[in-house]
């Protein structure tokens, strides 16, 4: 049975999600504040974890940063009222997902559902001298290995799907973030430079105006050869 540990200080929407969940076959628990989720979290170990940014004793940025600076990597879905600002920060600090409030619960489901499963892509992808294992989400360049955070990680394999050609921000911005509007925000630059610097500052190509490319030896090839 999977376990969703569920963060939120609001008794009405604690016991909404929670009823919605247990309905659904799911073992369910509920944390008001930011330190009893810490503590849940780690010695519960969910299978997800549904949090709430506004909290009595803190913020859910907290408990997010706290987990992902213990290199926990349980799922985390946002709930939140706020700006978009809002959002992309959590984002930025590790959330894998997030709602807005209201939301209908069979959403929330979908949404978690797909967050828990258990089915994770193997295999390479191999872009001249750049290979990306897609189980252990290392980046391999040069003899070296790097890890990859899991946005880096989500970040590359796109740009590697789609070498040779330029992929504009807004399709990075769905793609990666599941953002459907610009947040007007340096996001998609910061990660870009993060793997320039782990892998090379000639991994990614900017093409001004347009987007980012990840350059295709083969590709270069052919065309050099016309």
């Amino acid at each position: 049975m999977s376990r969703v540990l569920i963060v939120e200080d609001d008794p009405l929407v604690a016991s909404f999600v929670h009823k919605g969940f247990s309905a659904h076959g799911f073992d369910a628990v509920v944390a008001s504040g930011s330190v009893e989720a810490v503590r849940r979290e780690r010695s519960w170990d969910p299978d997800l974890v549904v949090l709430d940014i506004r909290l009595p004793d803190g913020s859910g940025m907290d408990v997010l940063r706290s987990l992902r600076s213990t290199g926990r990597t349980v799922p985390v879905i946002v709930l939140t009222g706020s700006n978009d600002q809002d959002v992309v920060t959590c984002l930025e600090n590790g959330a894998d997902d997030y709602m807005r409030k209201p939301f209908e619960f069979s959403e929330l489901l979908a949404r978690a559902r797909t967050r828990m499963r258990q089915e994770p892509r193997t295999g390479e992808l191999v872009v001249g001298p750049l290979r990306l294992d897609l189980l252990t989400r290392v980046a391999e360049v040069g003899g070296h290995r790097h890890e990859l955070t899991s946005r880096e990680f989500a970040l590359l394999e796109t740009l590697m799907r789609h070498a040779g050609q330029t992929v504009s921000r807004a399709q990075l911005l769905a793609e990666v973030w599941g953002l459907n509007f610009d947040p007007g925000t340096n996001l998609v630059n910061v990660y870009v430079n993060t793997l320039r610097k782990k892998l090379g500052q000639d991994v990614v190509e900017t093409v001004r105006g347009a987007g980012y490319r990840l350059p295709d030896p083969a590709t270069e090839g052919l065309a050099a050869g016309r």
